[in-house]
């Protein structure tokens, strides 16, 4: 197992763990701090066929339920091999395989790149498409935020968007106003969503920019949802994250044959 962990260590004293399991970012604990800025389950564990719950999962090719693969696709549950590494930054890659092709009959290439320097974290996925025939795909950058209490989150900047409530059978709604807080099982796609939101907490503030995604997802399971999760920490975990998702599904990827497309999503402690 300890083979598959990466660390990453900038000049400045941030700090990031990466897992091959998924490709999974498990940790962000910026210059200076001493807690973690990602919420990890302490419970969760990496195993084949099983994603991790927390950090960063990497959702790809398919979000959710969007279309005939397995939940979320395969790439966070498959084993990423490491490209690059230097002390403050990391490469992994993933290469379509027999078990993909069997599901999924599309040759790519996905990789991503993490970095960390002083009070900021970047995350980029880039697919490349390697087969002789274009495909069409959805995607999310799935991050966990820790948060001290979800009910004192705000999140500034989703006012006036359409969303999709998934926790209300896909009804299709407008925000009201900003700032959106939490309030028992949220699950909801913001289509166009912006470049930028800010994420409040006590005093604290963390900026979450995205680029390439078109979308935006915020979940947080509630307590019923979250006591049938059997890799979350009971009976307070839902209280310590929020999922802010640079994501892409309200018009899927459509790429051909060589080409390519990335997306990014950029935390930074202001």
């Amino acid at each position: 197992m300890g083979e598959e962990l990466i660390h990453l260590h900038s000049a400045d004293g941030a700090r990031a763990r990466l897992h091959l399991h998924g490709g999974h970012l498990l940790s962000w604990i910026p210059a200076g701090e001493t807690k973690d800025r990602l919420y990890l389950s302490p419970i969760s564990k990496a195993a084949p066929g099983v994603a991790i719950r927390g950090g960063v999962p990497v959702i790809f090719p398919q979000f959710a339920s969007e279309g005939p693969l397995p939940k979320h696709g395969f790439a966070r549950t498959a084993p990423w091999s490491l490209a690059s590494l230097d002390s403050d930054r990391a490469v992994l890659r993933l290469a379509d395989s027999a078990e993909t092709r069997a599901i999924w009959p599309h040759r790519f290439g996905a990789e991503l790149r993490v970095s960390i320097t002083d009070k900021r974290l970047e995350t980029q996925l880039r697919v490349e498409n390697h087969g002789d025939q274009g495909f069409r795909f959805t995607a999310a950058l799935h991050t966990y935020l820790r948060v001290g209490d979800i009910a004192q989150a705000e999140l500034f900047g989703l006012q006036g968007l359409r969303y999709r409530d998934s926790a209300a059978n896909g009804v299709e709604r407008t925000e009201p106003a900003s700032p959106t807080r939490i309030d028992g099982e949220v699950d909801r796609i913001y289509f166009r969503a912006p470049a930028e939101l800010q994420l409040r907490q006590g005093g604290t503030r963390l900026r979450i920019a995205q680029a390439g995604f078109t979308d935006t997802v915020v979940w947080n399971p509630g307590p019923a949802k979250a006591a049938a999760l059997a890799d979350l920490e009971q009976p307070e975990g839902y209280r310590r994250m929020l999922c802010v998702e640079a994501a892409v599904i309200g018009l899927p990827v459509q790429l051909e044959p060589g080409a390519s497309w990335q997306g990014s999503q950029t935390l930074q402690v202001v």
